[in-house]
């Protein structure tokens, strides 16, 4: 079956599409800009506000995971280095796919949830 993608018309806002883009390229500080300005954002920033900062949750989520990791592997040679880098590698890997998905997502005017973690962004009520 497929996706449902919910089309927003901005009708003619770029700035709002331009407030849903910076929510993903300067991260938290986008989503900040957005949920101050919010009574002059429609919903499709919000939107995007909600999905940029699950995003930032992610990734300090996965810098944590990351450190454990190594923490516990470092103390095995060599090998232990190698699970950690790769347990980090595909930690990030796995973020910057979901931050471009965000970005492309935000200019294209579509409102869709990132997969895994997006609808974790259903549940904040700004």
């Amino acid at each position: 079956m497929a996706k449902q993608v919910k089309q927003v018309k901005n009708e003619g806002n770029d700035e709002d599409r331009i407030f849903a883009f910076l929510c993903y390229l300067i991260s938290i500080i986008g989503v900040i800009i957005v949920l101050i300005t919010k009574k002059d954002r429609n919903d499709f920033s919000i939107y995007h506000a909600k999905q940029g900062l699950v995003l930032f949750i992610a990734w300090v989520i996965g810098a944590v995971i990351s450190a454990i990791v190594f923490g516990i592997f470092s103390w095995i040679p060599i090998i232990g280095a190698v699970i950690g880098y790769a347990v980090w590698g595909v930690i990030y890997l796995f973020i910057i796919i979901l931050w471009i998905v965000g970005m492309i997502n935000s200019l294209t005017d579509k409102m869709i949830p990132l997969p895994v973690i997006g609808g974790f962004a259903e549940k904040f009520k700004f």
